[in-house]
């Protein structure tokens, strides 16, 4: 049965392919994050397969297969290829910027709106799709003005449009280094050899959904366990278990979503409750949910089944004792690890767990880092080195909240201005 990404608008792509496919979730999850209409067409069989796709079989290498509204098709594609087609794969239009955002999620949009509307030349580079992992939040429901709550990828999409409007760029790349060049400026180079060239810099690259660290986890992902809420997923959990690991507002965001398709859905909590780490209006909305249970002082210590995930094993904390349970479906949500692995190349300071450390955090008796090359203290936001700043939750000291990252986005931009008018 072909299902529909949850929107209303006619769909731009149609993706053909089989349950368990790796590929073909990453496809789902970045068009759903990017805010793109798309039709998952769910092949059980050879003949649905051959009829469907045009291809020999279920399993053949070319699925899954994407239509787009013109009628042009691509197998087994990739992110990069579906980007190209979309028509969002372009090339920078300036030798130098004022400003290079890297990172697109909530941080990242929030500066490029403010630096645009400032005047800037602004370019956002993204990895991946807009809106980072706010982008993949079902509902955002405590952000100021929105008392009915709006998606994480609507949001994103609103904020896009609105820095475009001012005049960003945006590049679908990935930064993997750079280095600083004479007279004040910076070099970034992303994954396609493209150089961008700039006289300040952002980095607002998020953090990398953390990993459980069982065996055979590499072999199931994106074959029924995920990482983050799988918004994208939710219509195809009818009548499943799903479990969800995580106590935090995205797991308890996730739980609820789930809630309204799946037939029951497991909350695994490490901790002894939800208190500590989930919003009152979560605890409360879980509470009361018929369909959702909350399973505290517990771990998931095992993963079983052939391609596809079959079965998890789960490990009471207070007595030892273990137990299987049989579920396809699987999402952790317990955090993540900051994307800076660029920064050393650059010299610009982490701490012990890899976030960067930014303004009096690098003080030291009141004084800054050493080669520190400016009278003045770092700005706020500022790294040890000049000129590049960090927001969101990359930075040492973040508050993971929506309005904190657009907060801090727009409160860079502030510091940029006076470090370019530094001459």
């Amino acid at each position: 049965m072909p299902a529909k990404s949850e929107t209303t608008s006619a769909p731009i792509v149609r993706i053909i392919g089989r349950v368990g496919s790796s590929m073909a979730y990453t496809i789902r999850d970045f068009l759903h994050r990017s805010d793109v209409p798309f039709e998952w067409v769910q092949l059980t069989t050879d003949e649905e397969a051959r009829s469907q796709a045009g291809v020999e079989h279920l399993h053949d290498p070319r699925l899954p297969v994407c239509v787009f509204s013109d009628g042009s098709r691509i197998e087994a594609p990739t992110v990069r290829q579906i980007t190209e087609r979309l028509g969002w794969f372009l090339a920078p239009s300036r030798v130098e910027y004022d400003l290079a955002i890297y990172g697109a999620g909530l941080a990242g949009l929030s500066a490029a709106v403010y630096a645009s509307s400032d005047g800037l030349k602004t370019v956002l580079i993204e990895r991946s799709a807009i809106g980072g992992q706010a982008g993949s939040s079902s509902k955002i429901e405590n952000y100021l003005g929105l008392p009915k709550g709006i998606s994480g990828a609507e949001l994103a999409e609103r904020a896009r449009e609105q820095a475009c409007r001012f005049g960003t760029e945006i590049l679908r790349r990935e930064g993997v280094g750079g280095e600083l060049l004479p007279g004040k400026l910076q070099r970034g180079y992303l994954s396609d050899d493209t150089r961008i060239v700039s006289r300040s810099s952002i980095c607002a690259t998020g953090v990398e959904y953390a990993h459980l660290g069982l065996p055979k986890e590499e072999e199931y992902i994106g074959a029924g366990l995920y990482y983050g809420a799988g918004v994208s997923e939710a219509s195809l959990t009818r009548s499943e278990h799903v479990f969800v690991v995580g106590g935090g507002n995205s797991a308890g965001q996730a739980a609820m979503h789930f809630a309204a398709f799946a037939s029951k859905v497991s909350v695994v909590v490490r901790g002894d409750s939800l208190e500590r780490s989930l919003s009152r209006y979560l605890i409360d909305r879980i509470r009361a949910a018929t369909k959702v249970e909350v399973l505290t002082r517990t771990e998931v210590t095992g993963l079983d089944g052939n391609a596809q995930l079959q079965a998890i094993t789960l490990k009471d904390r207070n007595t030892g004792q273990e137990r299987s349970a049989a579920t396809q479906w699987l999402f952790v949500c317990i955090g993540g690890v900051p994307r800076t692995e660029w920064a050393p190349e650059m010299g610009v300071m982490r701490d012990e767990r890899g976030y960067l450390i930014t303004g009096p955090d690098l003080l030291r008796d009141g004084r800054p880092p050493p080669n520190w090359p400016l009278d003045r203290d770092p700005y706020y936001l500022e790294t040890n080195v000049p000129g590049i700043f960090a927001v969101g939750d990359v930075r040492r000291g973040a508050v993971k909240r929506c309005a904190s990252a657009v907060g801090e986005g727009a409160m860079a931009v502030t510091f940029v201005h006076r470090y370019l008018a530094e001459g």
